[in-house]
């Protein structure tokens, strides 16, 4: 029998799989900063190989979920790790767009390939709510290290030094993955009559679209706040404390989310979250001040961790097959896939001002889907699952 989901073991793998998984909502602003200063690359280009990854991401993802019931997750997580390992070591010894992009890529899918399998078997735990927001408090925690340390390693080892970062952090992955990733227990869906392929309830699609929708923001936003800062004269010392001190404020959203899951509305949470967001948005960047562009962005990420929770728990108790939450990469991924890109493409033709008026039409279409989420949220029938 393999390791259970709710043993300290297989929650320490799923942790840690999801930190190296959701490196990217750690890591933009970093990640594209590194590829302008670094290697020269424009915005729009740094936008685009960061955009490869994520869209790699998300192709595993689509591909991988309908089936998740029948991979092998340790497998899965452990080989996609590796791979992607391997693939940020041989990024680290690569200067040009081309083959940045061509590993980003193809590092993008062993990385979404492990992710899908995480989030299809936390979605399968006893509490999924719970265990999304146990293993978001460890993606704060990775944060804290991660922008405390990596800009001051990026700038005295140069640009390669980021990508042998990500390197080790998926290695760590793979091993922990192959040492005690845990099995998902029998799907817990009571099906009657006739064998017939389980169909998500057509209000799971709405949650999806209203997630992807915040993505699209955080991503493109998220992607440019490191350079939004440089580019107003704001000076380095200032920007990496900002950076340390949204880390800090990453550990909280998650332990809230769980604290707070019987008390608030979730659909209230999910409708209000796309508002804050942009409207974080625009502060970051239109700002010319440091203290109103500091106070934003050090808690623009963790209304996007606080949101999701919620969001996670509500789409597992809707469709509780664990499919529509193993393609919770994709989700997450097609949005930031479209971020950088957009986020760069806007800043290079309009400036970055632009990128806040993008995050209110966004915000908009993102409370549209949630408002089409039932007002209070229990699992669906299994009829309605079949519909």
């Amino acid at each position: 029998m393999g390791i259970s989901i709710e043993s300290r073991r297989g929650r320490v793998a799923l942790a840690v799989a999801h930190c190296a998984g959701m490196i990217d909502l750690v890591a933009l602003p970093v990640w594209v900063g590194t590829l302008i200063a670094q290697y020269r690359f424009d915005p729009q280009r740094a936008g685009g190989v960061v955009t490869l990854f994520l869209a790699g991401v998300v192709l595993a993802s689509v591909v991988l979920a309908p089936v998740f019931n029948r991979v092998p997750g340790r497998v899965v997580a452990t080989l996609g790790y590796a791979l992607a390992a391997a693939g940020f070591v041989l990024a680290a010894g690569a200067g040009d767009f081309a083959s940045l992009a061509a590993l980003h890529g193809l590092t993008g899918i062993a990385v979404g390939a492990a992710l899908s399998v995480t989030h299809g078997t936390i979605a399968r735990s006893a509490r999924p709510h719970r265990m999304f927001a146990l293993v978001s408090v460890a993606l704060g925690v990775f944060a804290v290290v991660f922008l405390g340390a990596t800009p001051q390693i990026v700038a005295a080892a140069g640009g390669p030094a980021l990508f042998l970062v990500f390197g080790g952090v998926m290695a760590l992955a793979a091993l922990a993955a192959l040492l005690a990733f845990p099995s998902a227990p029998p799907v817990r869906v009571a099906v009657a009559g006739p064998a017939v392929a389980l169909r998500m309830p057509r209000r799971v699609w709405f949650g999806i679209a209203g997630i992807a929708g915040m993505t699209v923001v955080q991503a493109m936003t998220f992607s440019f706040l490191e350079r939004a800062g440089a580019d107003q004269g704001f000076a380095r010392e200032s920007i990496n404390a900002v950076l340390i001190a949204l880390g800090l404020v990453n550990l909280l959203p998650a332990a809230l989310a769980a604290l707070l899951e019987r008390r608030l509305n979730a659909r209230g949470v999910l409708m209000t979250g796309p508002v804050l967001q942009a409207l974080l948005a625009a502060t970051i960047m239109l700002s010319t001040s440091f203290a109103p562009y500091a106070a934003a962005a050090s808690v623009f990420a963790a209304v996007m961790i606080f949101t999701h929770t919620f969001a996670f728990g509500v789409l597992a108790r809707l469709e509780p097959s664990g499919r529509a939450l193993a393609a919770t990469p994709a989700m997450l991924m097609a949005g930031s896939a479209v971020g950088p890109l957009l986020g760069g493409t806007l800043v290079k033709t309009f400036g970055y001002g632009s990128v806040g008026v993008a995050a209110a039409c966004v915000a908009a279409v993102a409370v549209y889907c949630f408002s089409r989420l039932p007002v209070t949220i229990a699992a669906e029938p299994t009829r309605e699952a079949l519909a």
